[in-house]
């Protein structure tokens, strides 16, 4: 059968910021799964709830030509784009040993020229992706212009009222409104800018095997266009 992918825009929110939305998106996804079985996966970095792996460069010579297509007639980048890094990742931290970084929504950067990606790999609907509004600032993407006042407005409401009770994001929060999301889907993969404040749907009332066979595995993208 011939490869086609479906491509969705989405805009969200009131910023309106495009999230694409590809089904189908990798050629050969069962591929894509069994590499990501024979990784090494460690802690890496103190953000993401669980272990992570380094994807093979074989992996963008798949999916690159049509990331390549989304970036030029979505974001209008026609200059360059370049991987940063890309980790196969699965979900294994309990909710009660959340830090406080992973128990409010987070963006992966700031600046404008930075996207991120999340393709779905378990065949078991573990969480798709969410995105948010910060209620006090209402801010839907955090730009290097607020984000110091992002950051200090946090601040000021964690020692008011408090940080967050230990548990994973589920729906609006006394700080953050959901303002959309993307449901899981086998071979399903979500594009958007890095500095849009989201949070991976992760419920506190399931049990995720620290395993990528039958865990929550995804592929995690961080890249650069312009």
């Amino acid at each position: 059968m011939e490869w086609q992918p479906k491509i969705d825009v989405q805009r969200i929110g009131e910023e309106g910021h495009a999230v694409v939305v590809v089904d189908n998106f990798a050629r050969n996804p069962e591929r894509c799964r069994a590499d990501a079985l024979q990784a090494d996966y460690q802690p890496l970095g103190d953000y993401y709830p669980g272990r992570r792996a380094h994807v093979r460069q074989a992996y963008f010579a798949d999916v690159g030509p049509l990331l390549g297509t989304i970036f030029r007639n979505v974001f209008g980048c026609q200059e360059k784009m370049s991987v940063d890094r890309a980790l196969y990742s699965v979900v294994s931290t309990p909710p009660e040993r959340l830090s406080l970084a992973q128990r409010v929504p987070h963006i992966d950067n700031s600046a404008g020229d930075r996207f991120a990606m999340v393709h779905y790999l378990s065949h078991q609907d573990y969480g798709g992706t969410a995105f948010y509004r910060h209620k006090a600032t209402g801010f839907e993407s955090v730009t290097p212009d607020r984000h110091r006042a992002f950051l200090d407005q946090l601040e000021q409401e964690f020692a008011e009222n408090g940080e967050p009770e230990a548990g994973y994001i589920e729906g609006d929060t006394p700080l953050f409104a959901q303002i959309s999301r993307v449901e899981h889907a086998f071979n399903r993969a979500v594009i958007y800018a890095g500095n849009l404040l989201h949070c991976s749907m992760t419920r506190n009332d399931i049990h995720y095997p620290d395993d990528a066979e039958t865990g929550r595995l995804t592929i995690a993208a961080f890249m650069l266009a312009r």
